[in-house]
């Protein structure tokens, strides 16, 4: 059960970092924001 969350939660950083970079701003700043914030990262 607990890889399952590591396993959402990297997913979750990669696709907020392709969001980011869709949005023209630096998918690795959002990649990294998104660890500690997690799906509050995805809103912005």
């Amino acid at each position: 059960m607990e890889d399952q969350y590591f396993v959402g939660w990297g997913t979750l950083m990669l696709i907020n970092a392709g969001l980011a970079q869709g949005k023209n701003r630096s998918g690795l700043n959002w990649f990294l924001i998104s660890l500690l914030l997690g799906p509050l990262a995805t809103l912005y």
